[in-house]
């Protein structure tokens, strides 16, 4: 954060929050949007999460792990629950979570088949808003499945909008605004306006609900007992419907519904329809779908007359004119707070919603930039809104997962040899940061690391505990490893955490707070991991490393997750280019400690030694290094049957070698005689290493030394082709692959067999991976991100006097920093919209025109996007990496990276 976000409301709800004055975070939006087809809500026998729980069971059976809802929040141990239900008059089903085609499903994966917007939210969610689109009309369940079915790799993805069910506007805009009176006093605010050319019926269902708990005997909760919510009369509050509730766990609180005319309160319990399902007998008369049942099967008996139970609803039946808006309001308190008080759904509440809305624009003005204009404003504010709302509490104890609750689900006895069986002491049950709340409803490493360089900007004591969340030993395997991801714990992520500690840690200093706690406690864990990947993934010794997935999956000729052919060895320029940059980042946090305890100057030496010799062997040590002196690129190499080939693929694989670049200070060194003493002896006796560190004489006539993969001439023939637009630089980035492979494509014959990778600027045409892969082409936030702060890092290190063509061609020169500008440039112009008119490029192929008043300032942030026409492709709202749009925004106006070891 920077100094004038102190003077703000809401950076004291922040302090408060850390000093435990307050409880400001206890409620925010932590539900999953998708808790079915989970690998925690699997038991089948061969591991077929999608198959196992359906979003057909959603409706009707409970989930073990966790709940999903629309536009929901929830308490941080989501205990108790609210979200919103939505009837058109047509549907065949209750709309209270977000459809979307399964893996096996899309022709291109998963993918969300639904429109819906983050909108804004503060760190402490004090205000939070979202938005859902809901279509009139019949809502194509089975069209979309269908459609998609018949279309292949080659094809498009069948969307919502191309079945034509938003012609003429004929939707709803259903958007809950949430604002929190006190840590224990939520306000929420439903608008719904249709925006279509008649008069049109909706239904409209908050609904408040207790995660189940009590069927499965979970030992852990802390809670056996069935909890309660039970309707109140209340003569002195005539104009609610008030319910109370009652949880071994949680205190009581009190909801408030707004009582208009017709509408009415009903309850049923939070329990699988067995009999439904599978033919069983149910708990309870009262089952999870009632509402389905009351609501569009007209069945009456299917709610508790005796108006009690673990889920219950008011039902607001509306009938609204083309533009109009209706509204309805609840307030959710904890019943110690009231006391002889009534807070009101009136006037009070119009105060604390305005109050907390004006507090939200006083932050985010304290944050954003001054420079920026108003579309970089309004990216900025809705990409930190999408980072806060894809919070989620992430529920899965491994142990009782493959062992199973005896008495209600049993796994089968094969899960003991099959997913995630080697990591029994994984104990997680947390507000995690999600990639996407839908199509990634659990953790990843690298993308949680890349979430908290935003993150910190606005709230560093959330990204410094997510970052070290991964490193406790109740997620950490005992050997080192960090768990990748559910579906597979054990595969391969970059190591890029001990880079997000550091920059976190960079990050809150600017405010002038150290945070050496920190620094220290997230270096002594990734010792740990750093160990685990030398003896990985450096079979032969020899610092060029092969790391398996790596998280470029099918960017090279293999799918390395599933191995090589038998006896072949690949040497990775992306696996050892990682590792230079592990090694290096961990001797720059090394030096940063060594200032506040002499003692780790000793650990700043290691990496150094480390950092050297990969480099070493990166440019042609014993191993011969991976540098191709022709091409001026870094390749892959085969080594198989007697042989040596290089991989002659221009991907990101040869430039993420850039990243690796470290630089040390004389000022610095000074300061730490002991790490001086051991560098001064290192440059004496290894001249052999000594030429891959390059020195420069600064104004003050002391010593600056960089130690890089590329030198000098190396770095200007990589960037050569990084900034060629017939290679990898868009208009909207930089490319995963070179454009050069779309009219000559990489190919190779390995024992009889053809491999070729070929430029594909957006989804991925191959299998590999299950067809989920996509990194061939299209533009990616993460490694762009990293390629633009090591071109700050060069140009700290070499100034002005380091000047190359950009666009390779043009004629046109630039220092290293403006090309990172232009970088963050053609980035953010994913986001903006054309002066002329038209499309945001990140919405071509939704539908949507940008001078269309409906859609223009409701921006979505895509997993990554089409390397010709920045086009969003897969996941819809990854605002955990893509929320670094608003860092590239912010360095647009002048905000560098903190990355210098001394500065």
């Amino acid at each position: 954060m920077i100094p004038d976000v102190q003077l703000t409301a809401e950076y004291q709800r922040l302090a408060a929050e850390a000093d435990r004055e307050n409880n400001w975070k206890r409620w925010g939006p932590y539900l999953s949007e998708r808790q079915w087809g989970t690998v925690r809500e699997d038991y089948s026998e061969g591991g077929h999460s999608w198959s196992d729980f359906p979003h057909e069971h959603a409706r009707s059976r409970a989930y073990r792990w966790g709940e999903d809802g629309l536009l929901g929040f929830t308490d941080r141990q989501c205990r108790l629950c609210f979200g919103l239900a939505l009837w058109n008059g047509n549907d065949t089903i209750l709309k209270e979570r977000l459809f979307g085609l399964t893996g096996p499903e899309g022709n291109h994966g998963e993918d969300v088949k639904e429109l819906y917007y983050y909108l804004d939210s503060t760190p402490t969610h004090s205000y939070a808003k979202a938005m859902y689109r809901y279509p009139q009309a019949t809502y194509p369940y089975d069209e979309l499945v269908r459609t998609n079915a018949e279309r292949g790799l080659n094809d498009r993805e069948y969307e919502l909008l191309d079945t034509g069910i938003f012609a003429e506007n004929r939707f709803f805009d259903v958007t809950a605004t949430y604002a929190k009176a006190d840590d224990n006093d939520l306000l929420i605010e439903i608008f719904v306006t249709n925006h279509g050319p008649d008069s049109h019926d909706i239904t409209i269902l908050p609904t408040l609900w207790f995660r189940n708990t009590w069927v499965w005997g979970c030992r852990h909760e802390g809670c056996t007992a069935k909890p309660l919510i039970q309707r109140v009369q209340s003569n002195s509050i005539p104009d609610v419907h008030l319910v109370h509730t009652r949880h071994d766990t949680l205190e009581p609180f009190q909801c408030r519904f707004e009582n208009q005319p017709g509408s009415e309160l009903v309850f049923t319990e939070n329990e699988t329809n067995l009999a439904k399902l599978f033919g069983g007998e149910n708990y309870s008369a009262y089952t999870k779908d009632a509402f389905h049942r009351y609501v569009i099967d007209g069945q009456a008996t299917a709610v508790n007359p005796k108006q009690h139970g673990t889920k219950a609803s008011a039902i607001y039946r509306w009938r609204l004119q083309p533009g109009e808006t209706k509204t309805v309001r609840l307030r959710l308190t904890a019943t110690e707070l009231l006391g002889d008080a009534h807070p009101d759904l009136n006037d009070d509440f119009n105060r604390v919603m305005d109050q907390r809305r004006r507090e939200a624009d006083e932050f985010y003005a304290a944050v954003i930039p001054v420079e920026a204009t108003d579309q970089e404003r309004m990216i900025s504010r809705q990409a930190y809104a999408g980072l806060m709302w894809t919070k989620q509490f992430y529920h899965y104890i491994v142990a009782d997962w493959l062992d199973g609750d005896h008495d209600v689900m049993t796994p089968p006895a094969a899960r003991h040899a099959g997913r995630n069986k080697d990591w029994r002491h994984l104990y997680a049950r947390d507000i995690l940061s999600m990639p996407d709340k839908w199509e990634y409803p659990w953790f990843a490493a690298w993308d949680l690391a890349f979430h908290m360089i935003p993150a910190a900007r606005i709230d560093p004591a959330f990204a410094k505990k997510q970052l070290m969340v991964l490193l406790r030993e109740w997620y950490m395997h005992p050997n080192g490893q960090l768990p990748a991801y559910e579906f597979y714990f054990d595969d391969v992520n970059p190591p890029v955490h001990a880079w997000a500690c550091l920059r976190v840690f960079q990050m809150e200093a600017e405010t002038g707070h150290r945070d050496y706690k920190f620094l220290a406690q997230s270096f002594q864990r990734l010792l740990l991991n750093f160990t685990w990947w030398v003896n990985q993934v450096d079979g032969n010794g020899d610092n060029v490393f092969a790391g398996g997935f790596l998280g470029l999956d099918n960017i090279g000729v293999f799918d390395r997750s599933k191995g090589l052919p038998d006896g072949a060895e690949l040497e990775q320029a992306d696996g050892t280019a990682w590792m230079a940059f592990y090694s290096g980042t961990m001797m720059s946090m090394a030096l940063e400690l060594a200032r506040h305890d002499r003692s780790y100057s000793d650990m700043a030496s290691k990496f150094l030694d480390h950092f050297i010799r990969i480099v070493d062997a990166m440019n042609g040590g014993e191993s011969g290094g991976l540098w191709d002196e022709e091409d001026g690129f870094y390749y892959d190499q085969l080594k198989i049957d007697g042989d040596t080939r290089s991989m002659k693929v221009k991907s990101l694989v040869g430039l993420l070698p850039l990243i690796a670049a470290e630089i040390l200070d004389e000022d610095l060194l000074d300061d730490l005689p002991g790490f001086r003493n051991r560098l001064e002896w290192f440059l004496t006796n290894r001249h052999d290493l000594v030429k891959n560190i390059t020195f420069c004489e600064t104004t003050k006539v002391h010593r600056r030394m960089l130690i890089s993969i590329p030198s000098k001439e190396r770095l200007r023939r990589v960037l050569k082709v990084l900034l060629d637009e017939n290679e990898f630089m868009s208009p909207y980035g930089i490319r995963s692959l070179s454009k050069a492979h779309q009219a000559e494509p990489f190919r190779i014959s390995i024992r009889d067999q053809q491999h070729t990778v070929a430029y594909v600027p957006g989804e991925s045409d191959s299998w590999m991976f299950g067809g989920n892969s996509n990194w061939r082409g299209p533009i990616w936030f993460p490694t762009s991100f990293l390629l633009i702060e090591a071109l700050q890092r060069y140009h700290s290190f070499y100034g002005d006097e380091l000047q190359v063509e950009c666009p390779t061609g043009s004629g046109n020169m630039m220092n290293l920093r403006e090309v990172a500008g232009e970088l963050n440039r053609r980035l953010t112009n994913l986001f903006v919209c054309p002066e002329g008119g038209g499309s945001r490029p990140c919405l071509i192929g939704s539908g949507t025109q940008c001078d269309d008043v409906l859609w223009q300032n409701q921006v979505l942030f895509y997993e990554y996007f089409n390397g010709d026409t920045g086009e969003g492709l897969g996941a819809s709202h990854q605002t955990g990496w893509t929320a670094l749009i608003a860092t590239c925004i912010e360095q647009l106006h002048g905000r560098v990276c903190h990355s210098v070891a001394g500065e």
